[in-house]
């Protein structure tokens, strides 16, 4: 899945308000759990005015040990399907809702370049996961392409866009 163009700053606030819009009006509060774009969901989110009535928490975990301790990832999934996998965004994003009072999680993990990419995984493939309590854990294999801040960007808008139809379910 690739935008016909980065999202632009407008884009993501929009979005980010309606998520915001949301949550407010079903009364739940949010937590991501974000390895690639190392908080931007959460910045996005939060330079909201008024967010703290809605948004819960936000977490970065870059290394193993941090989805491990953090958000509760099994090291045996990270051992046998690495951090960008099904698997390890699944566990994140109920690892996230499990940690934290929120109602409704995404979690991100993925190679943003330039470097640290694979013939099974090249720089841009991201995996983005979302929850909401009570239900089940969905994810989306995304292929990005553009450099680092567009990789990450386009994380941004595409995870947002989940949260969007995650909480009109």
């Amino acid at each position: 899945m690739v935008p016909p163009s980065v999202p632009t700053d407008a884009e993501l606030r929009a979005q980010a308000e309606a998520v915001a819009e949301s949550c407010l009006r079903q009364r739940l509060m949010l937590v991501t759990a974000e390895s690639c774009t190392g908080g931007w969901i959460a910045k996005t989110l939060t330079d909201l005015p008024g967010s703290s009535a809605w948004f819960d928490a936000g977490v970065v975990t870059y290394s193993y040990e941090a989805k491990q301790a953090l958000l509760g990832v099994d090291p045996r999934t990270l051992e046998h399907t690495g951090a960008v996998s099904e698997e390890t965004v699944l566990e994140m994003v109920s690892g996230a809702l499990a940690r934290f009072g929120a109602g409704v999680a995404v979690a991100v993990t993925g190679i943003a370049g330039p470097t640290g990419g694979t013939p099974d995984k090249p720089v841009g493939t991201v995996w983005i996961g979302w929850k909401r309590r009570g239900g089940y854990a969905h994810a989306l294999l995304c292929h990005f392409g553009g450099d680092r801040d567009a990789v990450r960007r386009q994380t941004v808008a595409a995870a947002l866009a989940g949260l969007r139809k995650t909480l009109t379910e």
